[in-house]
């Protein structure tokens, strides 16, 4: 199997207790979350080695966050602590169809301060699928940072993977820097966004011509989710397309973790790496398969609250409808 290396933010996400528009008394429950956290544990439950790297406050959220990478399987020795700012928390509402809206007390926290100098020397050097997300580019040194451990990950001969996970709120004045999260794009092999982040990426142009021009600089799958809509899947001379179980969602939070988890599970089992990649796309069964099982993933993780804990096992998805 390849091993897994996700970086970029671990979270206390703190889940309301209300959906929709009730009435009463509001508490909020913690759970462990972040997207690349949440990938990185998706990978761990279905049995890849998986290694998360990051920096964590040194207080009691970032005890809670680093008992519960360690209990769900993930590597944390190279996790930073530090005291110069709090564990990130982010406060979660729901509607009735499980959609949330996130209330982020970011910046300042302490994922936004791991330098290049935290990285451990020699991590990139043997083959392993690298996870990013954009949250790791709303401050100016933690993109610096960001773009210079996927470039070097990707020179190291890693697979490249990036969930784009657009999180306008994370942004100075709510305004993502599209130029710059396309940098990190210019990085990634595998892409994976939602039909409302291609929209605001691909700005005047049409859908077809941003995937296009994203194929032609260097990805070489990007996979497209759509809720609880078919995912569509591109490569420069096909598509593909699956379709999701059709499930009762309860809290979305970790729906797109666990799919990319599962996603990069699967090339995992394969022990694909960056050389043999091209081999395994060139393959429809496996990558459908691959895809089918993405999409089982990200549904039985909407019918749970949470994300940690929302995230599938080996034998959790026995029960699903296909």
């Amino acid at each position: 199997m390849t091993p897994i290396i996700a970086f970029g933010e671990a979270l206390v996400d703190m889940l309301s207790s209300r959906l929709g528009d009730d009435s009463g008394p509001e508490t909020f429950t913690p759970y462990a979350g972040g997207a690349p956290a949440n990938a990185a544990v998706a990978c761990a439950r279905q049995g890849i080695p998986s290694l998360f790297l990051g920096m964590i406050g040194d207080d009691r959220f970032g005890d809670f966050l680093v008992d519960e990478l360690t209990r769900y399987g993930v590597d944390t020795q190279h996790v930073v602590r530090t005291r110069e700012a709090r564990t990130a928390l982010a406060f979660v509402s729901r509607d009735r169809q499980g959609e949330r809206q996130f209330d982020f007390y970011r910046p300042p926290a302490a994922d936004l301060l791991y330098r290049r100098e935290h990285l451990p020397p020699g991590i990139f050097t043997e083959p392993a699928l690298v996870h990013l997300c954009s949250n790791s580019l709303t401050d100016a040194a933690i993109a610096r940072t960001t773009l210079d451990l996927a470039s070097i990950a990707r020179r190291g001969g890693c697979l490249i993977s990036v969930d784009v996970n657009l999180r306008a709120m994370l942004w100075p004045q709510g305004n993502v820097d599209i130029a710059l999260v396309e940098q990190l794009l210019e990085r990634a092999h595998l892409i994976k966004l939602s039909t409302e982040e291609l929209d605001a990426l691909r700005g005047d142009r049409s859908a077809e011509e941003w995937i296009s021009a994203r194929l032609a600089k260097g990805a070489r799958l990007i996979v497209i989710t759509d809720g609880p809509g078919p995912v569509s899947a591109h490569l420069a001379d096909r598509q593909l397309q699956a379709v999701p179980p059709n499930v009762q969602a309860v809290d979305t939070t970790a729906a797109g973790d666990a799919f990319i988890g599962g996603l990069l599970a699967s090339l995992s089992r394969a022990g694909v790496a960056c050389e043999t990649l091209g081999d395994w796309l060139a393959d429809d069964a496996k990558l459908n398969e691959a895809l089918t099982f993405a999409c089982r993933c990200g549904a039985f993780a909407a019918t749970r609250p949470g994300a940690f804990v929302s995230l599938p096992g080996t034998s959790d998805l026995n029960d699903l409808p296909s």
